[in-house]
């Protein structure tokens, strides 16, 4: 199957699989002039219209990373579904209301999820033949400063999620690379491509600092999976992937 995907800003993305569009963490909903629509990073009317299914997932409570929006979409668009993380108090009819460690079967699809190292949680979509990774907020948070014992703490809950998941086929993986996080901003991104088969994988959460890109380019530790790693040159940009 033929996948498309959109970055919309910082950690969301839309992917056209089939008649169906997923949306994952979708907060900025002002369009990147001069563009419209998906091309300029939001989520409008006509696009909404044009889709068989539309499945919204929010990974937490995060204001970078949900806007209740999202949740007035299904008010004039039936074909909406919506997965929101537990810590999220906006609630909406019919919303799933997604759990660390835990399988939703949609008929359609299957929604499995990992508990975050942050908030909330992240997700793991199979439709069809298509599996599919957005982290949400689950990243290996080393913080320089802070007390060691809490880095070590980091590392040991992200080690064990990324142990969930090794050996698995993801055809696109959305994985966080933290600028603030200075030299350790790839280590999550590096252990995740360590332990997951990615055939894609589309950094994001680097708040607009694009130059993570040539960081990539030059870790040596990001030597294995460089030739998987898409550029994201600016929101809206639209991919095409091949599952």
């Amino acid at each position: 199957m033929r996948l498309m995907v959109w970055y919309l800003g910082h950690s969301g993305f839309a992917v056209k699989a089939g008649d169906h569009l997923l949306v994952f963490d979708y907060y900025l909903t002002t369009p990147e002039p001069p563009r419209q629509g998906l091309e300029g990073g939001v989520i409008d009317a006509e696009t909404l219209g044009k889709f068989k299914t539309v499945t919204v997932f929010a990974s937490h409570a995060h204001p970078d990373h949900f806007t209740p929006e999202i949740l007035k979409w299904a008010d004039s668009h039936p074909n909406i579904r919506t997965v929101l993380s537990h810590d999220i108090r906006h609630k909406a009819p019919n919303a799933i209301v997604a759990h660390p460690d835990k399988t939703y079967d949609l008929g359609d699809m299957t929604v499995q999820t990992l508990p975050s190292t942050d908030e909330g949680v992240a997700f793991i979509v199979t439709l069809g033949d298509v599996r599919l990774y957005h982290a949400g907020d689950l990243n290996w948070w080393h913080w320089e400063g802070e007390p060691e014992e809490d880095n070590r703490a980091q590392e040991r809950d992200y080690t064990a999620q990324m142990a969930k998941i090794r050996g698995t086929r993801f055809d696109a993986a959305f994985v966080p690379v933290d600028p603030r996080l200075e030299k350790e901003a790839l280590w999550g991104i590096n252990a995740f491509m360590a332990a997951a088969e990615a055939k894609n994988v589309f950094p994001m959460h680097f708040w607009d600092d694009y130059s993570i890109f040539d960081r990539i380019d030059t870790d040596p530790a990001a030597q294995p999976y460089r030739d998987r790693v898409r550029r994201i040159t600016r929101r809206g940009q639209r991919f095409e992937l091949e599952a």
